[in-house]
């Protein structure tokens, strides 16, 4: 893992924004005035999604998707100017948040400015022509990392931005050569040292194809070589069954625990229930109850908490990547006050060398977990039940304070009695 890497990374909350949907303005500048509403959920880091100019050439949508870069150098004019997110930064700083922003390095638009410059930057196919390696991702064209010549060229367009913002957040960064990454960062220290590399990491899945398909897939003991932390997309798949309960909630809790056997010690894990690629929890899960119980488990996790701007009202729609659809705040319903506590929580009671492990009843679907010196107890249907501990848990008979209020948490007998709603509570 990155040898400067913060641990303080650990117990942080992440805000997701993309700027196209966040007002109906969709721009920089309206993005403002609920600053400080999002500081107040707990927010630590705000994550633009891409805010550069989006290709005409092959476009999806009316709009266009904001991962076919035209530009790396510029912004999005929809969105206002270079001043105006530079005066955006500044209001987020001025906060005590910090900055990062979507650094898409796999792949350009077809009319991309690089293209223009340098087509000898870009992977070709077989005939020849520019192209990429997966077929549905037909607004793009694919960057050849074996031109050494690119490699200077975007770094110094990370330098570039290292001077403005905080930290990057690395679309596919498993495509890209692991070797680039250590050099970027490098480079960037020499700009800011305290950068924040954030990598998304594939899906276990997708990495097994890409290989298969003969192509660079970079693992995710790997990528901490060069990354802070990296999305837990290793085990998404299973955890997307057990949301769906067509897999036991045990094999999700078992990968849980294997990820703290297998990585580093000092790993970091993007934790969300949701995010711009990824159907709207609220969407999914439409029991208000068991909704809270998955969102404070959320936050029991080990790692960095990513929070998808409309989450705190349980906004069922995700917005399209390619029009322009306002998140909705006008749900009814309004999780705020929760993503606040939870967020009190894990800056106040956990530490970012915390063990964590678990256990958990099938039958029931209630995950009883230990984080360091704290234990939770989610009930994922937000049912009442009983729950035998295993020894390994070492919860001692008492009855607990729920430091999310409500009931208080009994365990006697090596039974702990769940009354449905979610627990967090110092031992």
């Amino acid at each position: 893992m990155a040898q400067n890497t913060d641990p303080r990374l650990q117990l942080q909350v992440i805000y997701s924004i993309y700027v196209r949907a966040h007002t109906p303005e969709g721009t920089f500048r309206a993005v403002i005035p609920d600053l400080d509403r999002i500081r107040a959920l707990g927010t630590d880091i705000i994550w633009f999604m891409p805010i550069h100019p989006i290709g005409v050439e092959g476009k999806k949508g009316s709009l266009g998707c904001p991962y076919a870069n035209r530009d790396y150098r510029s912004v999005n004019p929809a969105y206002g100017t270079t001043e105006d997110f530079r005066a955006l930064v500044d209001e987020i700083h001025a906060r005590g948040m910090k900055v990062m922003i979507d650094v898409v390095y796999n792949h350009t638009s077809p009319d991309a400015v690089l293209f223009r410059e340098h087509p000898e930057f870009y992977y070709r196919d077989e005939s020849g022509k520019p192209g990429n390696k997966f077929g549905d991702w037909a607004d793009v064209i694919d960057l050849d990392y074996r031109v050494s010549a690119l490699w200077d060229y975007q770094i110094e367009s990370l330098r570039f931005w290292a001077g403005i913002v905080d930290g990057f957040r690395c679309d596919v960064a498993s495509l890209v050569p692991l070797d680039f990454w250590r050099a970027a960062r490098a480079a960037v220290a020499e700009v800011n040292p305290d950068c924040i590399w954030l990598a998304e990491t594939v899906h276990r899945s997708f990495a097994a194809l890409a290989r298969r398909l003969g192509f660079n897939a970079m693992r995710d003991t790997e990528a901490y070589e060069a990354f802070d932390l990296e999305y837990d997309y290793d085990i998404r798949e299973v955890s997307d069954k057990v949301l769906r309960k067509s897999a036991p909630l045990s094999q999700w809790i078992d990968l849980l625990e294997y990820q703290e056997a297998v990585f580093p010690a000092n790993y970091n894990k993007l934790r969300c229930l949701e995010n711009h690629d990824n159907p709207r929890i609220a969407s999914v899960i439409r029991d208000g109850e068991a909704l809270v119980n998955y969102t404070a488990l959320l936050y029991f996790l080990k790692g960095t908490t990513l929070l998808y701007a409309g989450q705190e009202w349980a906004d069922e729609h995700l917005p399209s990547l390619f029009e322009q659809e306002p998140i909705n705040r006008d749900t009814g319903k309004d999780l705020s006050p929760l993503l606040r506590r939870l967020g009190e929580i894990k800056k106040r009671c956990f530490a970012p060398e915390d063990a964590f492990w678990g256990q958990a009843d099938d039958e029931q679907r209630i995950a009883v977990l230990r984080r360091g010196g704290c234990a939770g107890v989610f009930s994922l249907d937000a049912a009442p039940g009983a729950v035998k501990l295993e020894g390994r848990l070492e919860i001692p008979d008492g009855v607990y304070e729920n430091l999310l209020g409500g009931e208080p948490v009994p365990v006697r007998g090596r039974e702990l009695l769940c009354s449905g709603r979610p627990a967090i509570f110092r031992l």
